[in-house]
């Protein structure tokens, strides 16, 4: 097989939502797994080589722009770009409201416009946003123009994202998901130019590490009244975030490109119009 011929999928965020993904539409390609952390890759690496997928790693922070060209510049080098799937981020929990706009909103902006300047024609990407993003009171149009369509290396410095407006964590994790959604939207007009597509997926809580912290966390409590009273009755599994995934990273989902999935079981629903519309401070 000539380096041409290779199809490489990168994924940012050796998680299990990202992998549930990859499992779905790796096979016959090479996956490019991408972590901060090196254990990570490794245990993932570990996990996909031996159910038979070609797989290698790098080390990337996605809130530095050169870091993200560095794995560009190897992803390139072992072939053609097709996929691209970024689960990479730090939850409320995990970082203060500066790290989390660094890395959530930001390091998904560097993301989405540097690999839409490589990403092959015909090829697709799936962003993992949050439900969180969902539950963000409205915006003026002019903040949700500037979440979009900012320059990434200008973003922090809009108004609005600095930290005497944005005070908690939670707050910073809200705007930099609805910030996701919406440069998914704006950034599918330049991907369409180049042929290709991105998406966006906002899960509730699906059972992963990650949620497990934050369901023994001080948040816990607020995470399992969300469970208890959506539509559905339980947390996701990362398996249906995939089955989601590959719907809008294959062919079926050829028509689908700058929308954004809400897929929390019903917990938003619940929040605006049902059990979890008084006085319910998690969001």
């Amino acid at each position: 097989m000539t380096k041409k011929s290779v199809n490489v999928i990168v994924l940012i965020g050796a998680g299990s939502i990202g992998q549930a993904i990859v499992r779905r539409i790796g096979a016959g390609k090479h996956i490019l797994i991408a972590d901060l952390n090196q254990e990570n890759n490794e245990a993932a690496t570990k996990t996909l080589s031996e159910a038979g997928f070609d797989v290698s790693t790098t080390i990337v922070d996605v809130s530095s722009r050169i870091s993200v060209r560095e794995l560009i510049e190897k992803a390139t080098k072992m072939g053609s770009i097709s996929g691209l799937i970024h689960s990479a981020g730090v939850s409320p929990s995990q970082a203060s409201p500066a790290r989390i706009l660094r890395v959530d909103l930001y390091g998904t902006a560097v993301i989405l416009e540097e690999f839409g300047n490589v990403i092959a024609e015909d090829g697709s990407a799936v962003v993992i946003a949050s439900q969180s993003g969902h539950r963000l009171s409205s915006l003026t149009s002019k903040q949700n123009e500037a979440l979009a369509t900012t320059p990434a290396d200008e973003l922090l410095g809009l108004p609005f994202l600095q930290l005497n407006q944005v005070t908690d964590s939670l707050h910073a994790y809200q705007l930099s998901k609805r910030g996701n959604s919406l440069r998914v939207m704006a950034e599918a007009v330049r991907w369409g130019k180049r042929g290709a597509r991105v998406n966006a997926i906002s899960p509730g809580i699906i059972i992963t590490p990650l949620a497990k912290d934050e369901l023994t966390g001080p948040r816990g409590d607020g995470y399992r009244r969300m469970i208890e009273n959506s539509a559905v009755g339980r947390a996701g599994t990362p398996d249906e975030v995939g089955t989601l995934g590959a719907l809008l990273m294959g062919t079926d989902g050829a028509f689908i490109t700058g929308s954004d999935f809400l897929m929390d079981g019903g917990v938003t629903a619940a929040y605006w119009y049902g059990d979890l519309n008084t006085n319910f401070q998690l969001k």
